[in-house]
């Protein structure tokens, strides 16, 4: 399998996929997903609730931002390689995090949350065959293939690791 090409997806999901260099879905999976796991599980609760600035999110906030655009992601992937017509809506996801009410939940909800997600997401991935990978739909108004959903959900993970890691010093 080759990697999304840019008639694949929308340019602006091009910052996610350029966080992966691999050509399959078991090698983005093996590469990544442990990377991914240990990032949010390594950050310390004194943490918790810290933002590099202010009117920015919480750390939790950002977990939580994860774990929601996780589950788009997939429910996007899961529609589209089942072969649904129906266009998917977009989302807001500063709205998403104001009414996560993520400062309510500990942060060992949180990484117990995305961890089980993570792995969930994992096996689902890796039961898409190449007929699945290249289903087509429509979210958020552009074209979007099945393949290209599964680099972009892992590739905004990652993207959101390195945030943590250089804006909150994690």
């Amino acid at each position: 399998m080759s990697r999304p090409t840019s008639d694949e997806y929308a340019l602006f999901y091009q910052t996610y996929i350029d966080q992966t260099t691999e050509n399959s879905i078991h090698d983005i999976i093996t590469n990544h997903s442990k990377y991914i796991l240990d990032c949010i599980a390594n950050i310390p609760n004194e943490k918790a609730d810290f933002a590099y600035a202010p009117n920015k999110w919480t750390i939790k906030e950002v977990l939580q931002h994860m774990i929601d655009t996780e589950r788009i992601f997939v429910y996007r992937a899961l529609s589209f390689s089942r072969k649904s017509q129906n266009p998917i809506q977009g989302f807001d996801e500063n709205e998403y995090v104001i009414n996560s009410f993520a400062q309510e939940r500990s942060l060992e909800s949180l990484q117990t949350e995305f961890a089980v997600l993570r792995n969930a997401t994992d096996i689902f991935f890796n039961t898409l065959n190449e007929t699945q990978l290249h289903q087509k739909g429509i979210a958020n108004n552009q074209n979007i293939t099945v393949k290209a959903l599964v680099y972009i959900a892992i590739g905004h993970a990652l993207h959101h690791c390195k945030i943590l890691k250089e804006r909150y010093h994690l």
